[in-house]
């Protein structure tokens, strides 16, 4: 490991003494820091997943559900079934703050008054399996939503823990080893210098005594 260029004098020893100290005060907080994001993310991407097969699986039936109740209408009163039907939804998106990263917390309302009766399409052309059906697909959007806040949320968070991994490994393999042989240096340089010194400091006293 290349050392830093920097002179050996003793205040210079000090202060990479005292940067020494930081990071690795700093390493072992983005450590942990690291550490913690991945336990979470673990747990967000097992979240993640179960939610994802329990939504896909309900989308299925529920589309067959629909797939079947469509082939009971006439054709000709499908359209007219939906055109109008209206629902407003409202989704507010907030931000909070997860181990340093700012994540998504959605949310969504749907108004009341455009949903005072459940389905809002004439009941002589409808069927109760066309209702069902319906029905059974606007319960889904309240997990399609949390799938979606999981996923984003899991994906900023990936992208911290590269962030912090490679801050760690920029201590750890590169900063910190030459801060540490750079005190090396500088000590066996400075110990050099005293044994020098004395030397001399011999070598005149005893030229004083010979003579």
């Amino acid at each position: 490991m290349a050392r830093l260029n920097v002179k050996p004098t003793r205040m210079e020893l000090a202060s990479l003494k005292e940067r020494l100290e930081l990071s690795t005060r700093g390493h072992k907080l983005l450590k942990d820091k690291q550490d913690e994001l991945m336990r979470r993310f673990i747990i967000l991407i097992k979240k993640n997943n179960n939610l994802r097969d329990e939504v896909e699986a309900e989308l299925i039936e529920s589309m067959k559900e629909f797939v079947v109740a469509k082939s009971l209408i006439n054709e000709s009163f499908i359209e007219e079934l939906f055109v109008g039907t209206e629902t407003n939804v409202e989704l507010s998106i907030q931000e909070k703050n997860v181990m340093s990263v700012i994540v998504p917390e959605m949310n969504f309302n749907v108004k009341e008054a455009e949903v005072s009766s459940d389905v809002q399409y004439g009941y002589l052309n409808s069927s109760s399996e066309m209702d069902d059906a319906i029905e059974r697909i606007e319960d889904v959007l309240p997990k399609l939503l949390e799938l979606s806040e999981i996923e984003k949320t899991c994906q900023l968070m990936a992208d911290e823990i590269e962030k912090t991994r490679r801050r760690v490994n920029a201590l750890e393999y590169r900063m910190i080893p030459q801060l540490q042989e750079t005190i090396r240096y500088i000590q066996m340089k400075l110990e050099e210098n005293e044994r020098s010194a004395i030397v001399r400091m011999m070598k005149v006293k005893d030229m004083g005594q010979s003579t």
